[in-house]
């Protein structure tokens, strides 16, 4: 192949493996952003290699999910599970064996989308050795995260100090949106340029069942009122709010109402620790009946939780986005969501759903109770939600937009005058 007529594009998530099954320790809304852009820019003509780290002997060192797009596993540290907070020690080694791959397949990315801020150190590295072109998204930012929980780890500092001068050496950063885009305005550095690009979803596949059917197929009775919530255990996702609002609902006694609580946990590992305090708490208050723990959904059978659920419920106390909101509204299903960042962007109040403030239980227990004591506004609500992620959050738009950004970026006569695009 001759790469200088090819469009060809590093797609780096040391630790978020696009290739793995979603809903495992630390696989979450990165993983699916990664792979289903990989995948979406491959349909438009990209040729598509995603970078992660190798976390077990196991794990093949190629995954190919079409005939342009592959997921490379790179060894950095040792072949097992390592907690994102510890992997920054081991990037030094990332940065070589891509250096490796690069000179043994004879390619050198011009261009690399870094994702989270592991990546974006890979990404520095690779612009400083060979000139490699940046666009980073951060997934999640550090100053906005370390706002919001008690005990702050180490990694800390490095964290802020690389988020902080990605923002003003990249090519480009892309914001999720533009809550996202304020945040790195007010918390980080008022220099770099960010473009606001959403994160998409698979309207095909969200949406594709109808509530009865979904219910029939899950065994849930029709006049049963559900209440759904989907994400890692994890405290900052809220879980322990939305528990204790059902329990607050005016519907709590009645033999209708069920929580869903999908999601998987590895026992003894900081989700399966969260998961047994919310088990305790369901417990203590008394609700054991009517929850459920589904345990992890698989990517089949989530579009058909989705579209048995009255409401799902994104009680986080941040998200940059909110994956989950958008996969919900895409199956015809409102939201009740925390007022915080992406999520005010992707659920429109009172017109998608609802939004309530972070922690606040009875705000989340009246939110809820409107909606599910309200089945024809439950349903217009739905379809709004439906509308609106065909027209803002299909990935074949998002990869659009990306694709239009790197062909800028890579044409020759760009390299000035693109920084100047704000």
């Amino acid at each position: 192949m001759n790469s200088t007529t090819e469009k060809r594009i590093a797609l780096i998530s040391v630790h978020g493996d696009p290739a793995i099954e979603i809903g495992k320790e630390e696989a979450g809304g990165q993983n699916v952003y990664v792979r289903q852009v990989g995948e979406a820019l491959a349909q438009l003509g990209w040729q598509v290699d995603m970078f992660t780290r190798k976390a077990s002997l196991e794990q093949d060192s190629i995954v190919e999910h079409s005939d342009n797009c592959r997921t490379i596993r790179l060894k950095a540290g040792p072949l097992e599970f390592v907690p994102r907070d510890e992997i920054f020690e081991y990037l030094p080694e990332f940065v070589e064996n891509f250096l490796k791959f690069q000179v043994k397949n004879e390619i050198q990315y011009e261009l690399v989308h870094t994702n989270y801020w592991l990546s974006s150190w890979v990404g520095m590295q690779l612009k400083k050795i060979q000139g490699s072109k940046q666009v980073h998204t951060y997934h999640s930012l550090g100053a906005v995260k370390y706002n919001t929980i008690e005990n702050i780890p180490l990694i800390a500092s490095q964290r802020l100090a690389v988020e902080k001068q990605v923002l003003e050496t990249a090519e480009r950063i892309v914001a999720t949106s533009p809550q996202e885009q304020q945040h790195m305005r007010s918390l980080v550095s008022t220099e770099g340029n960010i473009d606001i690009i959403p994160c998409g979803t698979d309207i095909q596949r969200f949406g594709s069942i109808g509530r009865e059917a979904a219910r029939a197929e899950l065994e849930i009775a029709k006049d049963a009122k559900v209440v759904l919530y989907v994400g890692r255990f994890d405290q900052r996702k809220g879980i322990e709010t939305l528990v204790r609002a059902v329990n607050e609902s005016e519907l709590r006694d009645s033999k209708n109402l069920k929580l869903i609580i999908g999601g998987g946990s590895t026992p003894g590992n900081s989700d399966g620790i969260e998961r047994d305090r919310i088990e305790q708490i369901v417990h203590e208050l008394g609700i054991t009946d009517l929850t459920i723990f589904s345990g992890r959904l698989s990517q089949d059978i989530l579009p058909t939780y989705y579209a048995a659920a009255d409401v799902c419920v994104v009680p986080s106390h941040y998200e940059p986005f909110g994956l989950v909101a958008i996969e919900a509204m895409a199956s015809g299903t409102p939201v009740v969501a925390s007022d915080v960042g992406g999520l005010q962007f992707t659920v429109v109040n009172e017109q998608t759903g609802l939004l309530a403030p972070p922690q606040d239980v009875g705000a989340f227990a009246s939110a809820i109770d409107r909606i599910l004591f309200n089945p024809e506004w439950r349903d217009e609500l739905g379809k709004a939600g439906r509308k609106r992620t065909e027209s803002q959050f299909s990935w074949h738009g998002v990869a659009t937009q990306l694709s239009e950004l790197y062909t800028q970026l890579l044409e020759p006569s760009a390299k000035e005058p693109a920084l100047l695009v704000k």
